[in-house]
């Protein structure tokens, strides 16, 4: 990166944070209590991010390379999924799994817009616009699901003991497990479908001119062996 790309890089992911901090601190004033909000996923995909900023902000200013492409890319997909669901499935009427919305005073209300829509668009513009490009592959939108499988085992054995459960979709006290087998294949499904998208445009923006391919910091480093015999010394 320039030395202006990288603050703004920075700032943007200052911002990331303090939306993130926002969103749950704002929303913690209503009826909800931190503790209380971290079950769901959708907290811990925000707190995810937060931390991943975080640290890419550092990394950034600290002139070093971005972040590992899978993991950045795991991040993104996981609140992304976050959003997607909030929007498609759980605020919108016309899905089986819409809860009503509660009437919500406004701090509460704005940190809701926040988790659900403010953290997942600028986690998604800051993919875009500087992580590195090219390093994704296919088989890591597979790889991606599991820590959407861990949380559903996680809600599953939380809801046995407390009767709750965080979201419809996953009620195992009102869909039965078969009924939740059901709606985890095609979540599964949709969300391995997302990240092959994250892959698929991850490689068409590496095909642009310009495009960043910093050395990802947990690609392995070129054996001897691996370099061309007529390679001029200290060339890989």
């Amino acid at each position: 990166m320039t030395l202006r790309r990288r603050r703004v890089a920075v700032a943007f992911r200052l911002a990331i944070v303090i939306s993130v901090l926002a969103g749950i601190v704002l929303t913690a004033l209503g009826p909800a209590t931190v503790t209380g909000l971290l079950p769901y996923f959708t907290i811990q995909s925000n707190m995810a991010v937060g931390i991943l900023a975080g640290y890419a902000a550092w990394r950034a200013g600290q002139r070093l390379p971005e972040p590992a492409s899978a993991l950045k890319g795991a991040v993104t997909l996981y609140i992304t999924i976050t959003g997607v669901v909030y929007h498609l499935v759980l605020a919108n009427p016309a899905s089986p799994f819409a809860v009503a919305q509660p009437e919500r005073a406004l701090p509460e209300a704005v940190g809701n817009q926040f988790l659900h829509t403010v953290v997942p668009l600028l986690a998604i513009t800051d993919w875009v616009l500087f992580d590195s490009r090219g390093r994704l592959r296919a088989r890591y939108a597979a790889w991606w699901l599991a820590f959407p499988l861990a949380y559903l085992g996680f809600a599953l054995v939380r809801g046995l003991v407390v009767a709750r459960y965080p979201y419809p979709f996953i009620d195992a006290g009102q869909l039965g497990y078969d009924g939740v087998a059901v709606s985890t294949v095609f979540f599964a499904v949709a969300f391995w479908l997302l990240g092959l998208l994250f892959v698929g445009v991850d490689r068409g923006l590496s095909r642009r001119p310009g495009a960043r391919r910093d050395v990802d910091p947990v690609a392995p480093a070129p054996r001897v062996a691996d370099v061309a015999p007529d390679a001029p010394a200290g060339q890989w």
